[in-house]
């Protein structure tokens, strides 16, 4: 038994070395795909702002589009992606937290609750494509809205539908059962006690999984383009079943085309869409801080 102790005592600093040397490989290999990722987006980012700084300026802002490159504009686009996004929270927020809060809090756990979590999970992988083909079917043809602002609104809240639901239920999951436990000691109604202990303690989590969702939807061509959505609009949105455009879609136009200067819009809206995006996310972020704050 001595020897033996002597032997896993001397083989224990050779396994702590090989440990080292895996975790050492490790990180090595995080720290280049880090490199790798981040130097990409950097070239990516600096040949648009390159090529697309120049062309950004008041006229291009508040122009309609137009034939001649040097005279085109985004207001069109601009305004449909607004619309749009719009539109869209107010169908995927509420629903996508409503199915949360059922599905953690009130749904049985059985093998029916199972299969619903399993394709809810399933649905958030699915190519942007497919909904667009689904959207296309279901809301402009058999529910008749045509091409229409709608249309792609629907289109793209059934698209950010499950990344909302599953952000959201991993947020509620979250708070501790012992704050539930507390709320039901002093009389609280399972209701009330959601609605006042367990959703603001949620709420920073549920902000960050819909920052993703709507990041991911304002960036989304595939849908709109199968669902219809116009490349060419010369005038603004009047109403819900109005035809659109949306920034992906005119960028995707500009950059078809093959005139230098339509690439050279095609990099500035872009931009626009960028700066946008982050607009967006910092509101977003600025609100979860607040609830945080409020909390603690």
């Amino acid at each position: 038994m001595k020897g033996l102790y002597h032997i896993e005592h001397r083989k224990m600093p050779t396994r702590r070395r090989r440990g080292r040397r895996g975790e050492w490989i490790f990180q090595s290999m995080a720290f280049v795909a880090l490199v790798f990722t981040i130097a990409v987006l950097v070239v990516l980012l600096v040949d648009v702002f390159r090529d697309g700084v120049l062309r950004l300026n008041w006229q291009f802002l508040t122009s309609f589009p137009s034939r001649k490159p040097e005279l085109a504009g985004i207001l069109a686009a601009l305004v449909g992606s607004a619309c749009l996004i719009t539109l869209t929270a107010l169908f995927a927020f509420p629903l996508g937290v409503g199915a949360a809060i059922y599905l953690e809090e009130y749904a049985r756990k059985n093998w029916l609750s199972r299969v619903i979590e399993v394709n809810i999970a399933n649905l958030a992988g699915v190519p942007s494509i497919i909904y667009g083909l689904l959207g296309l079917e279901l809301f402009v043809r058999m529910m008749r809205m045509d091409r229409s602002l709608l249309a792609g609104a629907c289109t793209m809240a059934l698209l950010v539908l499950p990344i909302i639901i599953i952000s959201s239920r991993e947020a509620i999951r979250a708070v501790p059962v012992s704050i539930r436990e507390a709320s039901y000691a002093v009389g609280a109604t399972r209701w009330q006690t959601i609605r006042y202990q367990v959703l603001p303690l949620a709420f920073p989590g549920i902000l960050t999984g819909t920052i993703l969702a709507f990041s991911r939807a304002i960036g989304e061509t595939a849908p709109l383009i199968t669902i219809g959505a116009l490349t060419y609009v010369a005038f603004l949105p009047t109403g819900l079943f109005s035809p659109f455009t949306a920034l992906p879609i005119q960028i995707f136009n500009w950059v078809s085309r093959p005139q230098k200067g339509f690439l050279t819009n095609a990099a500035a809206a872009i931009i626009v869409l960028l700066i946008v995006l982050l607009l967006m996310n910092a509101v977003a972020i600025w609100l979860r801080n607040r609830y945080q704050k409020k909390l603690y």
